[in-house]
């Protein structure tokens, strides 16, 4: 969390807000959440470069920095856990100006803060060979024009790894954590401890299905919040009301009315499952 909907409303906000802005400061509050560059080359890195495009790759929001018409590299910060990228014009909540970690200082006097909490995530600069590199590993992205469920076969194998494990694999499928990958299997109704290679057509089929309507669904609602996403003004995501399984643990199935399980002995992360109607 953020996941691929969070991710995507972020860098979609950005890129209205702050495309062809200028950075012309650079302040590192917490310098252990950097990667590949220290405080100082940062900012030599970045002042003066126009943000050129924010856009999304898997769970990462990048930022292309542009200096004289031609691409000079790209911010690349992975949220994780509990980071996010506001803009401050001087209207942002008080409380959202705590637990900063990075702030660059825009021509317009503007400021595009990373914020992270448990300062779990990071953030890189990357030339673009080592960006397209880092990206090149990447799985394929499941709201792409040529994703198909055959793609999303393909891609996860024909292997004996548990399927919500595989979904959850950024080398194998871009974007999708726990989140979206419990709604997903329950949506398509496919038990998420079973193997990859024991899926039948329909089945990939239900999946890729439900994954791309649950995503798109959730990119509508602006992503989900629990607690800690917010998007780049520093409002909440609504698909925390269209939820059927995650966080729904002890409740019942909207589908079947059977009590809806939590475990941890799946993947070691908490899945949220019916047993009456995934199988």
């Amino acid at each position: 969390m953020p996941e691929l909907p969070e991710t995507e409303t972020i860098a979609r906000d950005l890129h209205a807000l702050v495309c062809e802005a200028r950075i012309v400061g650079v302040q590192v509050w917490r310098a252990d959440v950097l990667r590949g560059v220290d405080a100082p080359e940062l900012a030599s890195k970045v002042n003066g470069q126009r943000i050129c495009r924010v856009w999304r790759r898997a769970k990462l929001i990048v930022l292309d920095l542009c200096g004289a018409n031609a691409l000079a590299g790209h911010i690349v910060v992975q949220p994780r856990f509990t980071g996010g990228l506001l803009v401050d014009d001087g209207a942002l909540p008080a409380e959202l100006r705590d637990y900063l970690t990075v702030s660059f200082t825009l021509e317009d006097s503007r400021q595009l803060h990373y914020r992270d909490v448990r300062r779990l995530g990071t953030l890189a600069w990357m030339l673009p060979a080592r960006f397209d590199a880092y990206a090149g590993a990447l799985g394929p992205e499941p709201l792409a024009d040529a994703f198909s469920s055959h793609t999303l076969r393909e891609s996860l194998g024909d292997s004996s790894r548990v399927l919500k494990a595989a979904l959850m694999d950024q080398t194998k499928l871009a974007g999708v954590g726990n989140i979206y990958a419990t709604e997903a299997l329950w949506d398509a109704g496919i038990d998420p401890s079973r193997e990859t290679r024991s899926l039948r057509d329909g089945e990939w089929d239900a999946l890729h299905n439900a994954l791309q309507r649950i995503l798109t669904a959730s990119i509508q609602a602006r992503g989900t919040s629990f607690r800690d996403y917010r998007d780049a003004s520093g409002g909440r995501g609504a698909y925390v009301n269209q939820l059927r399984a995650y966080g729904r643990e002890g409740q019942p199935c909207v589908r079947c009315g059977r009590r809806l399980i939590g475990t941890h002995a799946i993947d070691g992360r908490n899945t949220v499952f019916c047993a009456g109607c995934q199988f």
